[in-house]
């Protein structure tokens, strides 16, 4: 079982952790956390990007000229795509781009980045994390006695207002829930900074 160092608020070693092989100590598998990325990726996707074919751009009913003896090369109507302002062929319509992954793998893709940052030791776990109020000079404080200065994901267990406004002003630093954590934003920062609680909370969910 991996060990994992906890840390208090003030960056000072307070004890070890062991956490469950089942989710912090699984292989890691890059093709998996790839396929995840993009199914992630895929699906933030709105699909709303539009354009008008000939019969939806407005005009165009009449044709332009007469079809013989003109000199000019035939048309029917100035809507066509080869026309200014005609429509647009093969254009985008709305659409949807989303990508399902069966549940199991999607699963195993959330520990096997879990199981990487463990491995690389990019993952702090902290005994606990409350504020009395937003502080965002606190929340920078509390980075840097943990020594972070890189991008950093803060995973709490339950929700709480004023650890998530106190980060949110910080460059680079995301806040979430273990009910919202995914593969994209644990792989998309540097460090991964988790409470206690909130570590209990993902083997409770994610073992087995």
């Amino acid at each position: 079982m991996p060990k994992v160092a906890l840390y208090n608020i003030q960056g000072d070693k307070v004890g070890e952790i062991e956490l469950s092989d089942e989710v912090f100590g699984v292989e890691i598998r890059p093709d998996i956390m790839h396929r995840a990325v993009l199914s992630y990726l895929a699906n933030q996707r709105l699909g709303t990007a539009s354009t008008l074919t000939r019969a939806e751009v407005s005009g165009g009913g009449r044709k332009p000229w007469r079809q013989k003896g003109t000199g000019r090369a035939r048309h029917g109507s100035i809507r066509s795509p080869i026309w200014r302002k005609g429509g647009i062929v093969f254009g985008p319509k709305p659409r949807s781009f989303s990508m399902k992954m069966p549940k199991k793998l999607k699963r195993f893709a959330l520990k096997s980045a879990l199981s990487a940052k463990t491995k690389e030791n990019e993952l702090i776990l902290l005994d606990s994390l409350t504020m009395e109020a937003p502080k965002t000079k606190q929340m920078v404080s509390i980075l840097s006695n943990l020594k972070v200065d890189k991008k950093s994901l803060i995973v709490i267990a339950d929700k709480d207002e004023n650890v998530v406004k106190s980060a949110r002003n910080i460059p680079g630093v995301k806040t979430t829930y273990v009910n919202t954590l995914n593969v994209y934003d644990i792989l998309n920062h540097d460090y991964l900074i988790m409470t206690q609680e909130a570590a209990k909370r993902v083997e409770e969910v994610y073992a087995g």
